[in-house]
């Protein structure tokens, strides 16, 4: 499975290390995924792969929706 948000679609990225001799090798950047079970309309549960600022973003939301 790829190590990819299904929400918002984010992935990895592609950077360099660079050294203090100011050498550089690749480098990946995983975005920092967590499993959620996620509640479907017709009441099955799911789990899915979502970012951690994603869920943050998520719950901000929600708790306007609520106030609102």
């Amino acid at each position: 499975m790829a190590r990819r948000c299904q929400v918002t679609g984010k992935g990895p990225l592609v950077g360099n290390n660079v050294s203090h001799a100011h050498n550089k090798t690749k480098k990946r950047q995983l975005p920092n995924l967590r499993t959620v079970r996620v509640t479907l309309e017709d009441g099955t549960r799911k789990k899915i792969k979502v970012a951690a600022s994603t869920l943050r973003t998520m719950r901000k939301k929600a708790a306007e929706a609520e106030i609102a």
